[in-house]
């Protein structure tokens, strides 16, 4: 049977291959060390092929010309007691580029030893996914879809095709298709006291992302004016603060008419006289549009619903300082918006890889402005500090092909000096109210400060993340196949410090979560955290994969985001697609566990096997035992599982069938002989095909 064509559109290739797959014409997956040399037992000497002019690169020629007193070692955040082994390296710094000027050939020769730069290359790639429509959307090399696509090729390299691995809708955005159907509702149906619950619902739900300074009594109560394009608009922003209120509450009938009602009034209006005259509350209803679509799971709408907000905030000159043409309150409310529309943009646009709308517009001198008293006001001013370090992080690290290890510590920095900084009421829960929709509101305010900046620590860290449990990863295979090397391969110690700060602020993130979502302060949809808990639980999820041994703050934190997601999910399409995702990340994680645990038992004893068990039958015994021997002694490339010998097509769930692959000339087909490689995508839409339309997408 001939292989299955793959359109080019579906083929991922690596872009740079290692010296050794180059020299064999053999397909390298790009990874280093790579698929080809960890099988090989040469892992230590996989190194990505560079020419001879590639050496004298822009970054070490800078890095040679810059005096020493600019590179001096930024400090970092301290590290918890618990924790303190992650950061044993935390005073070394790496050298080899600080002391003196090494030649070409000294530089070329620390490579063919192992040893690795100071900047770790970026392993994440932009993704072109399929939308509702068919059309290809872009998704950045920062996004979490895109680490959590290297994530998927990584679990193939060392455990082989599985469901987590290779699951045929990665190549789909999850969008949920927008409901036009008439509805049996009416204003006259949703009370004045539901719409203020609805109201409040939205200032909980906004809390430390959004402040737009309205006093929502007169939204309710003042007559409304509709006989003018600026009375719809402002008539347009009670509407979607309503329906996010409602989309936030318990999923009931009432709250779901309630919530589609009011939105889709709210969005007609917005487009009465289709955007001709930009106003202030023309900047909040697209920004309240965009949040909404973002609960609602239709991230294309609210990303560029963004973009018409920015455009009107710009062309209303809410990006510079009106300080003195102005009074001082119309000042303030001109700051609360433009801040509240950098921070969802930021925010949202770093999630998905895209550059911002209000990139290049940000100006440092808006956070020496006094917002006001209030903890939400003080919440939205310290959000929207860790927004402007976030687009330095998307434009310094992702822009380039590496990212340095001196550019990641001075960023760190200016996240600590934001931290040391936060007033006491962002730093302390509120501890007794007689209002406990206040006390829930700056609850979660707090709580979504303190994400943001938890998330921007991993957008800095996790380059240096994948490369260091890239290497802890192939130093386990070659521990485990007693493969001998000349040199054991070894950890960049600035980047193994770097990638436990991640690890860190992962855990973190989601301790912080766990213990609100605990409290019951959680709301039913929670519009950014879903995606917020998603990216630290994919960290997480590496670094279990890449560990032997158990740390059970990781795992418990790992548990919690699957604990909060299933929550969230009853509600959210996307929250629900996040859980299954995490749920069979957590069954590649056990497999490769039991794969680890299995070999080492092996090496400890070869005198003695298992026969009887009630989970498998002997036959899948025997393959473990074989399969562990091929490991050590044969060169075979054939990807393995825990229970022998697996195919993409197979299915696990098979009970008490073992898979027998197809024999060629008395041998098992080999991978390399037929030229396929693990990370081919396969895109099932023939007559016929299992899948179902309308399935949950990424």
């Amino acid at each position: 049977m001939g292989r299955p064509k793959v359109l080019p559109a579906n083929r991922l290739r690596a872009n740079t291959a290692c010296t050794t797959c180059r020299a064999s014409k053999k397909r390298c997956s790009g990874s280093f060390p790579c698929t080809n040399c960890i099988h090989k037992g040469r892992a230590q000497t996989c190194i990505p092929f560079k020419s001879a002019s590639s050496f004298r690169s822009p970054t070490l020629t800078r890095a040679r010309r810059e005096p020493a007193a600019s590179r001096q070692p930024v400090g970092t955040s301290p590290a918890s007691p618990c924790r303190e082994s992650r950061f044993n390296n935390m005073q070394t710094r790496p050298s080899r580029l600080r002391e003196g000027s090494p030649s070409d050939q000294q530089l070329e020769r620390s490579f063919e030893n192992g040893s690795r730069s100071p900047e770790a290359t970026h392993r994440t790639h932009p993704r072109m996914l399929r939308n509702l429509q068919g059309e290809r959307v872009y998704v950045g090399k920062a996004a979490s879809l895109s680490f959590l696509q290297l994530l998927r090729e990584t679990v193939t390299q060392h455990i082989g095709p599985s469901q987590f691995s290779h699951n045929y809708r990665s190549e789909d955005m999850l969008e949920t298709e927008a409901q036009h159907d008439l509805l049996d509702f009416s204003e006259n149906s949703c009370s004045l006291e539901a719409r203020r619950t609805f109201i409040q619902k939205f200032s909980i739900a906004t809390s430390g992302l959004i402040y737009l300074g309205q006093d929502t009594t007169k939204l309710l109560t003042e007559p409304q004016i509709l006989n003018s394009s600026q009375g719809l608009i402002h008539a347009a922003v009670g509407d979607l603060m309503i329906a996010i209120g409602a989309q936030s509450c318990p999923n009931d009938a009432d709250n779901v008419r309630a919530m589609r009602f009011f939105a889709e009034r709210g969005q007609r209006r917005a487009f009465t006289n289709m955007l001709e005259d930009p106003s202030l509350d023309l900047v909040r209803v697209f920004l309240l549009l965009s949040y909404y679509m973002f609960g609602a799971c239709r991230r294309n709408a609210a990303f560029m619903y963004l973009g018409v907000a920015t455009r009107a905030a710009v062309a209303l000159g809410l990006h510079v300082d009106s300080s003195g043409t102005s009074s001082p309150a119309s000042q303030t409310s001109r700051s609360q918006i433009w801040m509240s529309l950098c921070t969802v943009d930021l925010l949202t646009s770093s999630i998905l890889g895209r550059p911002a709308a209000t990139a290049g517009l940000l100006s440092w001198s808006r956070v020496d402005l006094v917002l006001g008293s209030s903890p939400v006001a003080s919440g939205l001013l310290a959000s929207y500090q860790v927004a402007l370090v976030v687009d330095e992080i998307t434009t310094r690290l992702y822009s380039k092909r590496a990212a340095s290890t001196e550019t990641a510590d001075s960023l760190l920095a200016k996240l600590n000096s934001w931290s040391s900084l936060l007033p006491e009421s962002l730093r302390t829960p509120l501890l007794k109210d007689d209002d406990p929709d206040a006390c829930q509101e700056r609850i979660i305010g707090n709580m979504h400060v303190a994400c943001f900046y938890h998330f921007a620590v991993i957008l800095v860290t996790r380059p240096f993340l994948i490369t260091t449990l890239s290497v802890r990863l192939a130093r386990l295979h070659q521990t485990l196949t007693a493969a001998t090397s000349p040199e054991p391969l070894e950890e960049d110690p600035a980047h193994s410090r770097l990638a436990a700060a991640c690890i860190d602020s992962a855990v973190y993130m989601l301790q912080t979560c766990r213990e609100v979502h605990q409290s019951e302060m959680l709301l039913k949809q929670m519009t950014i955290l879903k995606a917020l808990i998603f990216a630290a639980a994919l960290v997480l999820g590496f670094s279990m994969f890449s560990h032997r041994s158990v740390d059970t703050e990781v795992d418990n934190a790992f548990s919690g985001a699957l604990q909060i997601l299933q929550m969230l999910s009853h509600q959210s399409a996307q929250a629900a697609h996040y859980l299954d995702i995490l749920t069979l990340l957590e069954s590649a994680i056990k497999q490769q566990r039991q794969r680890l645990s299995a070999q080492a038992r092996h090496r400890r004893s070869q005198y003695v096997n298992r026969i009887f068990s009630l989970s498998e039958t002997p036959s899948l015994a025997r393959d473990q035992d074989q399969g562990t021997e091929t490991c050590q002694g044969s060169s075979i490339t054939s990807v393995q599982t825990q229970g022998g010998f697996s195919f993409p097509w197979t299915s696990d769930d098979i009970e008490g069938v073992p898979f027998t692959p197809p024999i060629v000339d008395g041998g098992f087909l080999d991978w390399e002989g037929m030229e396929l490689p693990l990370w081919d995508s396969f895109p099932f839409t023939e007559p016929g095909s299992s899948i179902l339309p309308g399935a949950v997408m990424e």
